[in-house]
């Protein structure tokens, strides 16, 4: 499909409307409209853009735009998926602020809101499930999740700490089964 500036930002506007509760939902819908719908990356790229937009500052769904848009076209591609993604959300707040004040207040309309957080816990179990299928691999990666869930929720850590912890334990881990591994291969040789 048309990579032009017009078609990234269209997707991503596209993407930015149904967006309702944050960057953690964002990954069901931009599976289904990059990787599905018109095959501009695959779901183990996406994965990847989708887990450095939550590792550096800023939002989430805009930090994930921009990593895709420039993967697309490069910088007028990061700039076109940014635009996109952000501007339904900068209209609905300037444009029905005033109008949601008043609304709030009526009854249907809070269930209307209950209906939609019931859509976005299932997004989330969504988005959980894909990560989890394409990060935990093996026991080491189960344990490592359970031990930073346990520091983080139990002993409240910051997860930049557990992350940069869990990128060196990974990174001493594969050095030692390489190590492990060409000890195997060795011992083989000289039999």
């Amino acid at each position: 499909m048309d990579k032009s500036f017009y078609n990234i930002f269209k997707t991503f506007f596209k993407v930015g409307t149904l967006l309702l509760g944050g960057g953690y939902v964002i990954l069901p819908l931009l599976q289904e409209e990059l990787c599905l719908k018109r095959n501009w990356v695959d779901f183990d790229e996406l994965c990847e853009y989708y887990a450095l937009g939550q590792s550096v500052p800023g939002i989430i769904a805009a930090n994930t735009a921009i990593f895709v848009g420039c993967k697309l076209r490069g910088t007028v591609g990061a700039i076109a998926a940014t635009t996109g993604m952000i501007t339904p959300a900068f209209l609905s707040i300037v444009l029905l602020a005033k109008i949601l004040e008043q609304l709030v207040a009526y009854h249907f309309v809070q269930s209307i809101f209950w209906g939609v957080g019931i859509g976005v816990i299932m997004l989330l179990f969504l988005a959980v499930k894909e990560m989890w299928d394409k990060s935990i691999v093996d026991n080491f990666s189960c344990v490592i999740f359970f031990i930073a869930f346990f520091l983080s929720a139990g002993f409240k850590l910051s997860p930049a700490y557990l992350i940069i912890a869990a990128v060196v334990i990974g990174l001493i881990y594969e050095k030692y089964r390489q190590m492990k591994k060409a000890r195997s291969i060795d011992i083989g040789v000289e039999k």
